[in-house]
């Protein structure tokens, strides 16, 4: 399982809202966090989210032991099984 925390504050809502609409990744809160999962690779697109790139690369609180970031940048945010 694949699982991404982003702290839960207004300028992140939108990375969890973009994450829920595909299907295959769920959104639950862990505490103070947005905990985003899925089975496979959890992707986020910025644009999407509508988020500037302050916020974007500020984001990510945390991943789960098996899960490691591969890619973070201008594009897009992609978590992977490790």
């Amino acid at each position: 399982m694949t699982t991404l925390y982003v702290l839960d504050v207004p300028e992140n809502t939108p990375l969890a809202k973009v994450a829920a609409t595909d299907p295959e990744v769920s959104v639950d809160r862990v505490g103070p966090y947005f905990a985003i999962s899925a089975v496979g690779p959890v992707v986020i697109d910025r644009r999407a989210t509508g988020c500037r790139h302050a916020v974007w690369y500020s984001a990510v609180a945390g991943v789960a032991r098996d899960s490691r970031i591969t890619q973070h940048d201008k594009d897009a945010l992609r978590v992977e099984p490790a």
